[in-house]
């Protein structure tokens, strides 16, 4: 069913050209930055990026769907890509693909989509398709290779708490320390908590 979902939101966006498409995508982004999930609208985005309300609509179906594919394509759910030959190797270089100012803005978007999506359905579906469950298969992709190389035991029961962990440090560093996360700080998490659960 997912699959015939992506063949149909392809055929919907197959009119707009990738360089268009971007272009949607970062005005939506700013728009969410700049008034959050419920105040943004379908024509508050026709209007930021000229185009019509009923082109938006018949490429992407409605604003959930809008908001996860900007995000995903502003984070592409690639993590498998990166391959070090150690676990530890895998996770530093995925932290430094993202300076410091990307993951406070970043920081800042997780908290809106996450407050909306706790009353938003919608939302919360389109957020499961388009990035969770993708970056859950690839977090999976990575861990495996671990396995596959020793580092990691294929019964270690922290494996299936990857990707709740790491984003769980997103969310702490904001509310506990009341700073926002940076690459010291992630990759002081991942040596001092994500490493150590995993080689257990």
């Amino acid at each position: 069913m997912v699959s015939g979902m992506a063949e149909t939101a392809t055929t919907r966006r197959s009119r707009i050209t990738p360089e268009r498409e971007a272009e949607l995508y970062e005005a939506v982004l700013d728009l969410l930055r700049e008034v959050g999930y419920d105040s943004l609208t379908m024509d508050a985005v026709a209007t930021r990026t000229r185009s019509s309300k009923a082109t938006l609509y018949r490429q992407w179906g409605g604003k959930a769907e809008l908001v996860a594919r900007a995000i995903r394509h502003h984070k592409p759910v690639d993590l498998a890509a990166v391959d070090t030959g150690t676990l530890r190797g895998d996770f530093r270089a995925l932290t430094h693909r993202q300076d410091d100012c990307q993951m406070e803005q970043d920081s800042a978007l997780m908290r809106v989509l996450g407050t909306a999506a706790h009353t938003n359905p919608e939302l919360l579906a389109a957020l499961r398709e388009w990035l969770i469950e993708p970056e859950l298969a690839e977090m999976r992709r990575v861990v495996q290779r671990a396995v596959d190389r020793g580092e990691v035991r294929p019964d270690n029961p922290a494996i299936d708490y990857v990707l709740h962990m790491i984003i769980g440090a997103f969310v702490a560093r904001t509310l506990i320390d009341e700073a926002p996360p940076t690459q010291a700080f992630v990759a002081s998490y991942i040596d001092a908590v994500v490493i150590p659960a995993l080689s257990a």
